[in-house]
């Protein structure tokens, strides 16, 4: 099972072509594509409209969903923040760790194109579905 990433998925929303909404659009034709609650959170939060709030909502309530930071996930995001700081890397945003904690724990790929992901790649075994920008 693969997650996108929000910046991917706002990509592909927005009619952006790229290798990375390339991928995301055989991964939903394959059905090898979920959603995280707190990457489906970030994309509801980007809309104005209120049809295509609805219509979105609706069409991505369809993948199988993942609770991303259930009991226990603070300390491992903590660790692996912590992890990456000691080598001289700072992730810039609290929800990137989040997302690339729990794909790391649930050892399912995910696919971006943000850069702060790499990391968690090379030191901590996320796997990934990434096409570098």
């Amino acid at each position: 099972m693969i997650l996108a990433d929000t910046s991917v998925w706002i990509d592909y929303l927005n009619g952006r072509i790229s290798p990375q909404t390339n991928l995301l659009d055989d991964a939903l034709s394959e059905g090898i594509l979920a959603m995280g609650d707190l990457i489906f959170l970030e994309i509801l939060q980007g809309f104005r409209d209120d049809q295509e709030y609805k219509k979105v909502k609706t069409e991505l309530s369809l993948l199988d969903q993942y609770s991303m930071f259930e009991q226990g996930m603070a300390f491992k995001c903590a660790e692996n923040y912590r992890f990456l700081r000691k080598k001289g890397i700072t992730v810039r945003k609290t929800n990137d760790v989040i997302i690339a904690s729990f794909c790391i724990d649930q050892g399912l790929e995910l696919l971006y194109s943000d850069r702060d992901f790499a990391p968690f790649s090379e030191y901590l075994g996320l796997k990934s579905v990434y096409i570098g920008a």
